[in-house]
Parts: structure tokens; sequence; C-alpha cells
């Protein structure tokens, strides 16, 4: 185990390893999260709880059943029922289906490897591996630890902040996970419903993620001190431990995620009955379409992002039609880097006011200027 343990720490034979198991990381994610959501739920979903639903609802047409149920459209002066739930934008059809049939599988896979990893001690390996590159942006090697909890829910990466020493660091780790770091629940949707586009999105991120990182190590005061890292020797990983560790994880998903994206649902639905969503759309078109070269028919998804941003990617998805796949990617970068969902926002209020509006400064700025350079690359490539 102590050569193991050795070749797992050197950069020559260390950087292999970890890019083979964040692939076999990536890989079983994904495989497992598609196997659930498309071997069970959408047809649970689409075949037996999405037409029963559409059929017991009362007032259908009306501007309850809308929010609840189903959107629909109109044909020929007739409202048509949607097909699947996704693009039935109801709290108990779109929100249901994208929490349980989408998210869920997903987070469950990603915390139970997450805790072998942390079980077997390979955890402090990868934080001296990434010391150096981390150390670019004003971090450490530990700032791993945050990054890839927020992977699972930016919520307690946040919280995972605390274990970096200065109020520099914490800043900038708590800005770049609020702008940068997908959760898991995003990247479900993303894997499952526009896997050919996601390297690119995350590639935009990782990017994003250096770059203006490296800046804010520039720019914001203070210092970055070096860090003596403790590896522990590699051990037999513990049931009792994953089990407590996925346990409390998937519990906690339940109490922040799912209320969220159900009061996202709810919340759109009516924005939309109101006509709101059409309004801002119409209002914000220059900016969606000439700055950020996306149809303004993004505004919905982007207002829905505040509460829960895997819930505006699937809407994303939902309009997809509309949208080239360059402007795709761009909107799905859009959303991740936009306002951190309520939850996130939340802790990092606690974590101090001064912190939360100088990150949500550093954010605006990154809209807009990421935003603007991502449409500029695409104008360039002639694909945007």
């Amino acid at each position: 185990m102590d050569a193991i343990g050795e070749l797992t720490i050197k950069p020559m034979t260390g950087i292999p390893v970890a890019i083979a198991i964040m692939y076999g990381f990536w890989s079983v994610f994904g495989s497992f999260a598609g196997f659930f959501t498309d071997g069970f739920f959408v047809r649970l979903f689409d075949a037996y709880w999405l037409p029963w639903l559409q059929g017991a609802f009362p007032g259908q047409g009306g501007w309850l059943y809308a929010i609840m149920v189903d959107a629909g459209g109109i044909e020929s002066g007739e409202f048509v029922l949607s097909s699947n739930c996704l693009e039935s934008f109801g709290v108990l059809t779109s929100g249901l289906f994208v929490a349980v049939g989408v998210v869920l599988p997903a987070i469950i896979i990603f915390y139970l490897m997450l805790a072998l990893l942390e079980d077997i001690g390979y955890m402090p390996r990868l934080a001296v591996l990434l010391d150096t590159v981390l150390h670019r942006v004003g971090l450490h090697g530990y700032a791993i630890v945050p990054t890839i909890l927020s992977l699972g829910c930016n919520v307690p990466g946040v919280a995972a902040t605390r274990i970096l020493e200065t109020k520099k660091q914490r800043f900038i780790m708590m800005t770049l996970l609020a702008i940068f770091i997908p959760c898991g629940a995003q990247i479900s949707i993303m894997q499952g419903m526009m896997p050919d586009l996601m390297g690119w999105i995350l590639l935009y991120l990782i990017i994003g993620y250096f770059i203006f990182g490296y800046i804010l190590n520039k720019i914001v005061p203070g210092k970055a001190p070096e860090f003596l890292i403790d590896v522990p020797p590699y051990r037999r990983p513990l049931l009792s431990n994953i089990g407590k560790k996925v346990g409390g994880r998937v519990r906690g998903f339940f109490v922040v995620a799912i209320p969220f994206v159900l009061l996202g649902c709810a919340i759109v639905g009516v924005l939309y009955q109101l006509g709101v969503i059409r309004f801002l759309g119409d209002a914000l078109a220059p900016v969606f379409v000439g700055w950020f070269g996306v149809p303004k028919e993004t505004a919905g998804p982007l207002i829905a992002a505040f509460l829960r941003k895997d819930l505006a990617v699937a809407q994303l998805d939902a309009i997809s039609d509309i949208m080239t796949p360059y402007q795709m990617i761009t909107a799905v970068v859009l959303v991740s880097i936009y306002f951190p969902c309520v939850a996130t926002f939340a802790m990092m209020l606690k974590e101090g006011w001064k912190e939360l509006l100088g990150a949500l400064a550093v954010l605006t700025v990154v809209v807009f200027t990421y935003g603007g350079l991502i449409h500029l690359i695409g104008i360039l490539l002639g694909v945007a």
C-alpha cells in the first residue's frame, strides 16, 4: 500500500492515475444516472404519471392547471397537451421529474463515489497533486475539497471553504464556486439531455475558473500562505462510514434542493401566466441577442436559475429547437455563471454580507465579460 501511495502522489505517476480515476468517476456517474433516468424514470413519468395527472387534475387549460400540471400549447385555436414531462413545465410534472427522475439518481451515485474516495484516503493525494496549479489562483491543494463537494451541491461546498486559512482564500474560493462550479444536479441534466455539448460547456467553465481566479488572486488584498498537507496511508473503506456520508448528503439534497425545484417551477409558471417572462424577454432582447447571442426566450430559464440551475438547464433543453448548438452552449454557461441559486445565496450570506456583496459584484462583471467573450469566440469561429 505504501508503494501505491507513493505512485499516486508523485506527479509523473499521480497525474495519470488522477486522470484515470476522474474518467472512471464520470463514466460511472453518467452510466448509472443514465440507466435509471432513461431506463426507468422517463418511462414511469411520461407513460404513466403524466397522462394520469393530465386527466385527473381539474381545470384543463386554466392557469392553475398550467402551473401545476401542463402549460401545453395552442394549435389551431385548441389547447394541446404536452407529450412528456420535461416540456409540460408543471410543478407536479416537470418539477418532480427533474428532481426525482433526473437529479436524484445522479446525486446518489456522485456522493457514493465521493465517499469511497474520501474513505480510502485518496483525496489528500489529489490535493497534493493540484497544489501547484491551485496556487496560481491564490489557493492551495485542499481547495479541491470544497470544489469537489460543490460538484455535488454548492451549499456544502461554500461551507467547506472554512478549511481555508485566510479571508482572501475563502473569498476567492466562494466566488469561484458560486460562478464556475456546476452542481451535480445541473451536471446530471446536462449529461442526460445534451451529452454532445457537455464537454464544451465544462471546458468554458474550467477556463473561466482559472482566468478569473488568477485575476482575483492579483486584485484581492490579503495573503495566500503555504499549507502543509497531511497525507494518511491508504485504508480499507468502511461501509458504515460510506453509508453515513451518502445518507446525510442525500437527505440534505431532499431538504435543500427538491423544495426549490418545485418552488422554481411554480414561480416560473406564475410569471409565464402573468406575461412577465415575455415582457422581460422583450425588454432584455438587446442584451440577450446582441451581447450574449442567445434568443430572448432564455429569459425564463435565467429567472428559474436563481431558484435551481438544474431546472433552468432543463427548461433550456425544452426550447432547444430555437437555438443552435453554440447558442445552447452559451446559454447553459450563462445559467452556470449567473446568480447563484437561492440556497447557495443563503449559505454565502451566512459567511458574511460583505463577502456576499463582493462575490456578487465579481459575478456581475464575469457574466457580462465572459458571456460576451463566448459570443465573440462563436462569431470568430463562424458558429454563433
